[in-house]
């Protein structure tokens, strides 16, 4: 019946087509543009005339019945696979395009008001510190303060202790970087185990002794090699309180260029390394290296149940502003906060480093004589050139004056009687000399410090946590809890400058190679948990368990570790020794492969459709990665897949959580090819030729392009049967722009490859949503056209070149000093452009010396085919002291505001602050950046974090790569001169902006639309195809696997699904954390015709129901690490979270 029904709606709609199409020949045959502008000669040429018409009538029942056809063969589909889905089959149109007929199943978009409210605001509590109005109103003098150059005198009375003493707490650390100027193992073996191995006994000799550790990477290594005895030890020190394990995170990430999901994982590895064998909860955060801080991080370590952090790589000129306004400590809280919920308390360290002679005070000269590793005879000494004393009983007392001369004026800075005095610095107390110099000395001084009655002083050792406490104590609250008189602060502290005009801000690109690579292990990690947890799960169900290959959670767990590591603050910061960043690529690369493996064991027991048949052979793996790479440097070479006699069989994994719609390309060995459905249906393919440059083809390999709808979280099959289908495979037409050079053009039989010797004019892309012009001369953007407007937009792209000063002081790793505004980079020869038109997509590519631009415009519905695709190759090893920028300029009034995302998670307005040199109008883009105005948004989404800026108005500006030559005297020495090919890749999204939503762009907040955050999920969570490996015909059924019963709500976002590690830390545990996310969204920007299914749901999600096949056995909200269990196990299985908020659950799956 339902079958009878299409058929009869499709043939009415044949015959309305046809009527419509009849009464438009009649119409233009009527008004005939010729006959007006020949309106007097008529008489005299009748007969050319009817000709004319005649012709044109032809030309237009040609057209008509060519759509006829089309909607025959599309209603012939449709009858003949009713219970399949429908292929898409597109067709021709006389003036060239390519045309896909749209979908038979209506796509839905259902927001409800309820979900649109957070984005309007209103929700964040003001607060007394916004960061980005404390920028524009300070104004970034850098007036000369005396002995503490960056701030001012502190004065004091001696009598301002006597009702209330002055607490000091001296807390011992060592800041050990896993990789810097050594690989983190030279640095284990050569400095990190002699610190860990003295801190055991050193710690026992008194009691009174403290020490505060942060990176558990290096914790974990050296516990593998330490006796029961020695472990039994350190865990009585962590009980008693005398080490600390700051923040607990597998590293102290970088800031600005981690993404939250790798932030997420490093912080998790960490805690959960030190509750299975320390039995320890981290309380306080400690990053006194990052450069930098960003706002995610407050977040994610409150949402981890810390209470207290400390920060310190701030701006000089911030600094003393808190300072002299006592704001160094403050309630940090997020700026969408409506409740207070995300506040932590954070202490902000006021001086220049976090070294010895810049914690004790104000005055370096003075603190660098307590700093007694540099005793005279060390192989260190005091840059100031009074070097420390050994503290005796004949000096003690002029020391200590001394000294807690120092205590007074820090103490002064800040609001309470409680004061932090870090004592460390990196690598610090690697030899038994060094604790016994400090310890001793220091305690001698406390202990004349104590017997004082009159100096109102109390000093003693202690950790990060003993000095919060002791604050909070003070102050009559709960740790946590805001102390009275404290402000409020929300924002970030992106840019960094440690002194002058000295921006951090260069290694927001250094390595983008690397920054890339980050980013494909990261989908790659949370990918396989995903396969990996879901796979075992339904061998759980069905008892098959021992059949399946445990080992790989091995695989996982070091996969995380090696991703944990990269976000280390000079790690995927682009900030180490060639030799430890080659150490690092190593690393990743061999995770990835080991990816691979688990992803491709997943999907081969998931697609079976009898699982009793599963065997798992490592020697002989069912499936074959889907790309490959040779050295940890090299760009990845995708399989080719060999079409011979038999078919092949290629499983395509979707690690979205949303079903998508996607062009999956694929290599192949021949052109003579059919692709089908799993259910045995014809696809529509788009052929292609594989170029290895501008105009030379790779002779015997092909592209075969399919738009394929994919399952959220699932496994699809596609069979590639040898033979032609003249229907269905749509060979690419290519045309060739040599611009005068003289090159020899490789030619195909099956390929219409056009040259055109000499230069172009411009020319246009198009597909259903918009037109998109480029410049016949560059190959670069020009302009767009929406497909429902009329006027054209600017989105003018060029390529730009930095250089570096000629003074003493020049870029390097970490800081970007240009000598001026960019230039325009200018090629030797002009770009050998290529243009592909295809039914499912176009393409031009721009080849010029030190780049290849590759602008793709998918002719799909939905989210492919609503931003332009935009890859940048570049290689510029051939440079000296260059920086290579994309600037996009645009005619969006964004009047010196734009917006870039921190870590992937959330949205930080910014403002280009004139009064500010170029360099320090550049901030982090890990996932996106925009400007907009009343009537539009422009967002740049990228695959890789970089730096970005808005330097003029409708301007975004993105830098690509950087080769200096020198160092830039941070302490790396080196330059930046490891330069690989490195590929960029970016979606661009022009939106309209509905009338109903003013832009505020006064407000702290901002947030994508859901277009935007789907977009950022296609581009960094490709399909992967994984071709089946050769094999006897007659092998086992494929099935789909689709995992969920229900789509997710399109806010919410499954972040991951990871198995927990069981006693034995090789194995799984029969436990899972599942991690979602909602995200805030603005309903502002038109959401009609996207062509997608979403809802949303006011964050609520029914657990129970959601995993196909799979009982949700116990449900457990935790933090966000899971040390804590929030509330008890829940028989209810639904789940509700706020917007922005991110949720863990442990659960049993089977």
């Amino acid at each position: 019946m339902k079958l009878k029904k299409q058929v009869t709606v499709c043939g009415a709609a044949i015959f309305c087509v046809a009527v419509f199409s009849l009464y438009l020949m009649l119409d233009r045959v009527q008004h005939d543009p010729t006959r007006h502008q020949n309106g007097g000669n008529f008489p005299r040429s009748q007969i050319s005339v009817l000709q004319n018409r005649i012709e044109q009538l032809e030309q237009l029942l040609e057209e008509n019945h060519e759509i006829i056809s089309h909607i025959k063969d599309s209603v012939l589909e449709l009858t003949a696979n009713a219970d399949g889905p429908p292929a898409l089959l597109p067709y021709h149109t006389p003036n060239g395009s390519w045309v896909v007929p749209p979908e038979p199943r209506p796509s839905f978009f259902s927001i409800s008001p309820q979900d649109c409210q957070f984005a309007l605001g209103g929700q964040g509590q003001k607060t007394e510190l916004q960061m980005l109005t404390v920028s524009e109103e300070l104004p970034f003098d850098n007036v000369d303060g005396g002995v503490w150059k960056q701030g001012f005198d502190i004065p004091y009375s001696p009598h301002d202790w006597d009702s209330e003493n002055l607490q000091v707490f001296v807390v011992p650390h060592s800041h050990n970087d896993p990789g810097w100027i050594k690989t983190f193992d030279k640095y284990y073996t050569e400095q990190t185990q002699h610190i860990l191995n003295s801190m055991v006994p050193k710690l026992q000799e008194d009691p009174r002794r403290r020490f505060l550790w942060a990176e558990v990477s290096f914790f974990a290594k050296w516990w593998e090699n330490i006796n029961a005895q020695k472990r039994a030890a350190v865990r009585r020190l962590v009980g008693n309180g005398q080490l600390e394990i700051a923040t607990g995170g597998w590293v102290m990430p970088d800031e600005a260029n981690s993404h939250y999901f790798a932030l997420i994982d490093q912080l998790i590895e960490g805690h959960q390394w030190l509750e299975k064998n320390l039995g320890v909860t981290p309380r306080s955060g400690w990053a006194v290296d990052p450069f930098g801080h960003s706002s995610t991080m407050p977040y994610l370590l409150r949402r981890s149940n810390l209470t207290g952090m400390l920060i310190q790589r701030v701006h000089y000129a911030v600094k003393k502003h808190f300072a002299a306004t006592h704001s160094l400590e403050f309630m940090w809280r997020q700026t969408w906060d409506p409740d207070a919920s995300t506040d932590i308390f954070c202490h902000m360290m006021p001086f220049y480093s976090y070294d010895v002679p810049h914690t004790c005070g104000p005055d370096p000269k003075i603190c660098c004589q307590f700093d007694f590793k540099r005793l005279p005879g060390g192989r260190i000494n005091c840059p100031w050139k009074v070097p420390p004393r050994a503290i005796t009983e004949t000096n003690v007392a002029e020391r200590a004056a001394l000294l807690l001369d120092q205590y007074r004026k820090k103490s002064k800075l800040f609001r309470s009687n409680v004061l932090l005095v870090p004592l460390g610095d990196d690598f610090r107390y690697d030899k038994p000399q060094e604790w016994d110099a400090q310890f001793f000395n220091y305690q001698r001084l406390f202990d004349f410090l104590n017997s004082q009655p009159d100096l109102h002083v109390q000093a003693q050792f202690g950790t990060l946590s003993d000095y919060f406490d002791a604050l909070y104590k003070k102050t009559g609250v709960e740790p946590g809890v805001q102390p009275p008189g404290f402000p409020v602060l929300s924002g970030d502290f992106f840019s960094y400058a440690d002194r002058e005009d000295h921006y951090w801000t260069g290694y927001y690109t250094s390595r983008p190679f690397y920054k890339s690579l980050d980013r494909v292990l990261e989908a790659h990690l949370r990918g396989a948990e995903i396969l990996f947890s879901l796979a075992l799960a339904h061998t759980r169900h069905s008892g098959l368990t021992n059949q399946y290959p445990l080992s790989d959670y091995t695989l996982l767990t070091d996969a995380r570790r090696n991703l944990g590591l990269f976000q280390h603050h000079d790690a995927i910061t682009g900030t180490a020794k060639e030799a430890v960043v080659v150490d690092y690529g190593v690393r990743l690369l061999r995770s990835l492969v080991s990816l691979k493996q688990v992803i491709t064991n997943a999907a081969h027991y998931l697609v079976l459709g009898d699982k009793g048949t599963y065997q798992f052979d490592p020697n002989t793996p069912f499936l074959s990665m889907d790309d490959t790479r040779l050295t940890q440097d090299a760009l990845p070479e995708q399989t080719v897949i060999r079409i011979d006699s038999s078919p092949r069989f290629v499983v395509l994994f979707n690690p979205l959580d949303q079903e998508r719609l996607s062009v999956v390309s694929l290599l192949i060995n021949s052109p003579r090819i059919r692709v089908l459905s799993e259910e045995g249906q014809p696809l529509a393919v788009q052929l292609s030729a594989h170029w290895s440059s501008a105009t030379d083809i790779v002779p015997d390999v092909y592209q075969v392009s399919v738009p394929a709808r994919l399952p959220a979280l699932g496994l699809s099959i596609l069979q590639l049967h040898p033979g032609l289908d003249g229907r269905r495979t749509l060979p690419s037409s290519v045309r060739i722009h040599l611009h005068g050079r003289q090159l020899s053009v490789s030619k195909h039989e099956i390929f219409p490859v056009r040259v055109d010797e000499a230069g172009s004019s411009d020319f246009a892309l198009s597909n259903r949503y918009m037109q998109v012009w480029f410049s016949g001369q560059t190959g670069l953007l020009k302009s767009v056209k929406r497909a429902d407007e009329a006027q054209e937009h600017r989105l003018n792209t060029e390529f730009l070149i930095y250089g570096t000063r000629t003074s003493k002081d020049k870029s390097g790793a970490y800081l970007f000093l240009p000598d001026g505004e960019a230039k325009p980079y200018v090629p030797k020869e002009p770009p050998v452009l290529r243009v592909t038109e295809g039914p499912f997509f176009s393409e031009v590519v721009a080849y010029y010396q030190h780049m290849q631009q590759v602008v793709r415009l998918y002719n799909l519905p939905g989210v492919e085919g609503l931003s332009l695709d935009i890859s940048s190759l570049v290689d510029i090893r051939d440079h000296v002291n260059k920086e290579l920028a994309l600037r996009i300029q645009t005619d969006i009034e964004s009047e010196g505001t734009f917006f870039t995302d921190l870590n992937g998670f959330q949205i930080q307005p910014r403002r280009y602050l004139k009064k500010l040199p170029l360099q320090a109008n550049f901030y982090p883009m890990p996932a996106m950046a925009y400007i907009q105005d009343s009537q539009s948004r422009l967002t740049l989404h990228t695959a890789q974090a970089l730096g970005v800026s808005s330097l003029n108005n409708g301007q975004l500006e993105v830098i690509l790569d950087r080769r200096l030559m020198q160092d830039d005297n941070r302490g790396l020495g080196q330059g930046l001169k490891d330069n690989k090919r490195t590929c960029n890749r970016f979606r661009l999204l022009l939106e309209r902006r509905t009338t109903a939503n003013k832009v505020q762009d006064g407000r702290p907040t901002s947030f994508p639309s859901l277009l935007s955050h789907l977009t950022s999920m296609h581009l960094n969570t490709p399909v992967m195809a994984l071709p089946v490996a050769r094999e006897q015909p007659g092998g086992p059924t494929l099935r789909s696997f689709q995992p969920l019963a229900s789509s997710l709500p399109c806010d919410i976002h499954l972040l991951n699904l990871r198995t927990l590690q069981a006693e034995d830390d090789k194995l799984p545990s029969s436990e899972t954390a599942l991690i979602l996310h909602r995200k805030g969204f603005d309903c502002g920007l038109e959401a009609k015709n996207l062509g997608f299914n979403c809802t949303t749901s006011q964050g609520k999600v029914a657990l129970g129901s959601l995993f196909q096949g799979l009982n949700v056995g116990f449900l457990q909200p935790t933090s966000l690490t899971l040390l804590y269990a929030l509330g008890s196990p829940s028989n209810s299985m639904d789940i509700h979270l706020e917007p922005m908020e991110i949720s863990t659950f442990r659960l049993h799956l089977g």
